[in-house]
Formats: C-alpha cells, sequence, structure tokens
C-alpha cells in the first residue's frame, strides 16, 4: 500500500458550475475566502503535492498551485478531470481527488485513503455511512487504459468505471458531514450562516 506522502491530489474545479448560476465554485466567498481556499487548507497539512484541475479561470487558480485543464473537449465532467490527471501527473503511481466545493473535507482523509490501499486495489472510494462519495477517491495509475477505453464508449457516469476496476470503500462514517459539498448559492448562504 502506498504511504500518504507517496500520494498526490488533485482538486477538482473543472466544471460548468451551472447550479451555482454560472460561477466558478472553487472561487465562490464562502466565510471571507474563497472556497478552493477552505479545501487547501484541510489538504495542505496532510500533503504537500496538490495540483487543481480547472477549465476556466486557470490564472486566479494559479496563485493557488499547479493548474492544468482536461485533456478532452466539452466540460467531461470529474472523469474528464481523473483522466487529465493521470496524464498531467506522469510520475504519479497513485492520484487522489476532492471536489472543490466541500469545504469541511477530513483532517486525516489521506491517511486513511493511503491505508486502505493493497497491492491489488485500483480504486479507494470515500464512504459516508450512508452513501458513496465518488468524487474523493484515490486510484492507481494503472486504470488509464480503462479509463481511456471507458470515455471512447461515451461513458462519463465514473461509479460504472469503478465496477471495471478493483474498488474499495473507506469508512468516514464517522465524519458524514465531512462530505457537504455546495451547489447552489442558496446552499453556500446557508452554510455560511451555519459557519
Amino acid at each position: 500500500m502506498p504511504s500518504a506522502e507517496q500520494t498526490s491530489w488533485v482538486i477538482l474545479a473543472g466544471g460548468q458550475a451551472s447550479r451555482m448560476g454560472g460561477d466558478d465554485k472553487g472561487l465562490v466567498t464562502l466565510a471571507g475566502k474563497a472556497m478552493i481556499e477552505h479545501v487547501i487548507d484541510t489538504l495542505s497539512p496532510q500533503t504537500n503535492k496538490i495540483a487543481i484541475n480547472a477549465n476556466r479561470n486557470q490564472d486566479s487558480y494559479s496563485q493557488y498551485g499547479d493548474v492544468f485543464g482536461d485533456k478532452l473537449q466539452g466540460y467531461q465532467g470529474p472523469i474528464g478531470g481523473m483522466h487529465a490527471a493521470i496524464l498531467h501527473l506522469n510520475d504519479a503511481e497513485w492520484i487522489g481527488f476532492v471536489p472543490c466545493d466541500c469545504p469541511q473535507l477530513p483532517s486525516d482523509l489521506v491517511t486513511r485513503m493511503a491505508a486502505a490501499c493493497d497491492a491489488d486495489t485500483d480504486i479507494v472510494v470515500a464512504h459516508d455511512g450512508e452513501h458513496i462519495q465518488p468524487v474523493v477517491t484515490l486510484l492507481h495509475r494503472r486504470i488509464l487504459p480503462k479509463l481511456e477505453a471507458f470515455l471512447a464508449n461515451g461513458d462519463r457516469k465514473i461509479i460504472l468505471l469503478y465496477r471495471q476496476c478493483n474498488m474499495l470503500t473507506v469508512d468516514f462514517s464517522d465524519q458524514p458531514n465531512a462530505f457537504v459539498n455546495l451547489n447552489t448559492p442558496a446552499e453556500l448562504q446557508q452554510f455560511g450562516q451555519t459557519k
């Protein structure tokens, strides 16, 4: 299994954010700072290997670290960011992913995800006790051929890809609110009022 230090992490900020009124979710303000800063604040004590997948506002994101866009055309969703990350981080064996709109991620996410892997694991995915969290994942780059075949077939629903791989889930039921994601201005406002 990889150590936490042997993993690289990518914040997925590549979507269209249609439910956020078109505003770039990672850059909207929550409690006085960009939402992606909340994610970075949680991840950076856990790993020094953080990159950002963004298809818009790359100059704004570049103040936070290494930024790269999708290789595929036309907003393919998280799977497009995962594909781009494997190609961009070509020296990384294990690559983890988190969305830019989850401001309460676990402070032990990296160690728990890495510890769940064994020699045969392709992907580990966070589980909040009720639901799988398909965008909070750690995968081995060996899935690239399966991923490219999956994309060539026109599929985009990542959980269908996971089912083709040796997937394990990681239990985070002790932190069920860690994966709250903010998709709309109303959710953002409501969450901000409770912070």
